[in-house]
């Protein structure tokens, strides 16, 4: 196969929006949601490639660098966070509450094998 056939073959499965999710991608809403999720994804494997660059090159941990990344990180969930109408608080918060109704006081792998999800959407549905 060659690599032009490839891709013409890959194509054939790439899934396409709807109209109505094609309209949708034009709101300022879902524009800031795709800009802080690529963003997040970004700047997560601009953190990885530090934690590889000392654990796989020999480099020093380059701590500034991932204070760096983790700020760029907290700032595109901002906008994301902006884009929902929800706080950090508010996040935080019902994070815990589902950490602890999963968990309870300590983690253990049985019960992260053994979860109620439904709980937890119940949880992070809270307005």
């Amino acid at each position: 196969m060659t690599i032009n056939e490839y891709i013409r073959q890959a194509c054939l499965t790439e899934s396409k929006p709807s109209q109505e999710i094609k309209q949708r991608m034009t709101s300022d809403k879902m524009t800031r949601l795709l800009h802080a999720a690529i963003g997040l994804t970004t700047e997560s494997g601009e953190f990885i490639d530090a934690l590889k660059k000392h654990i796989f090159y020999g480099r020093d941990l380059d701590e500034v660098n991932l204070k760096e990344e983790m700020g760029d990180l907290f700032w595109y969930l901002a906008i994301a966070c902006d884009a929902l109408d929800v706080s950090f608080d508010a996040l935080m918060e019902r994070n815990i509450e589902k950490l602890r109704s999963r968990y309870g006081e300590k983690f253990s792998n049985d019960k992260a094998n053994h979860r109620d999800l439904e709980k937890e959407h119940e949880i992070l549905a809270k307005e």
